[in-house]
């Protein structure tokens, strides 16, 4: 493990995580509702991603009560993500230019229940590219025929229990599978089916939780997506340790 490069990741992190509170207030909209245009202060939006993604902000732009939240997570996501990939694999790039987008729809998804199309879509596209050309660089520790397949048995499984249970499911939760699922395939089925279990774990904790403390009833909704994120960086974490020789 180098020093140097766990560093660098959460120096990424960190740096990538500043554009997350204000692309955050952009998206986290009711379905209804056109993306804001503007920060609080009447500063327009405009980025790397003109139209939908916020750029890391300015003075009088108070998007969050908590602007070093989500810089903080990203930052120490993304040295995890290093630590136990132990070195500079090429899956590694790979967790690190994805990591801030799964931080941005945790957030969005925990502030108003949705995850956006604008997020899920391209990523269930870039992630399995991404991972094809890790695949063909030395020193890679995972299988792209996994990744696929992966892909297609968590969203396909998500799928599944949105047309069972649509109240209990979104479709946004059925999109973001496919991603995920292409990220934990990449280390085997074991760490795919131990990665959707600790979402599905942690999110019955949480909703055991809130019943608890009388604060949701068992028929509430919670937001599924940080949940969902949350167990596939465990998964990943796993996955990656485990792939060391």
């Amino acid at each position: 493990m180098s020093i140097a490069l766990v560093t660098g990741s959460a120096l990424w992190g960190a740096a990538a995580g500043l554009f997350v509170p204000r692309a955050a207030y952009r998206l986290a909209v009711a379905p209804d509702e056109p993306w804001r245009a503007a920060c609080p202060a009447g500063h327009p939006f405009a980025g790397p991603a003109r139209g939908w993604l916020g750029g890391p902000g300015r003075a009088g732009c108070a998007t969050t009560r908590a602007p070093l939240f989500a810089p903080l997570v990203t930052a120490l996501a993304c040295a995890a993500l290093a630590v136990a990939t132990g070195g500079p694999r090429p899956e590694l790039l790979v967790w690190l230019l994805v990591t801030p987008f799964g931080t941005l729809l945790a957030v969005v998804d925990a502030r108003v229940q949705r995850l956006p199309d604008p997020l899920t879509l391209p990523l269930a596209a870039a992630l399995p590219l991404l991972l094809a050309l890790a695949a063909l660089l030395p020193y890679a520790a995972g299988s792209w025929p996994h990744s696929l397949l992966g892909a297609l048995a968590l969203g396909g499984g998500y799928l599944g229990l949105f047309l069972l249970h649509p109240d209990g499911m979104g479709l946004g939760d059925v999109k973001l599978a496919v991603p995920l699922g292409a990220a934990l395939g990449w280390y085997g089925w074991g760490v795919l089916f131990a990665g959707a279990f600790a979402g599905f774990l942690l999110g019955a904790v949480y909703g055991l939780g809130l019943v608890l403390a009388r604060r949701a009833g068992r028929g509430s909704a919670i937001p599924f997506g940080p949940f969902m994120i949350a167990g596939a960086l465990l998964g990943l974490l796993l996955g990656a340790f485990t792939a060391l020789p």
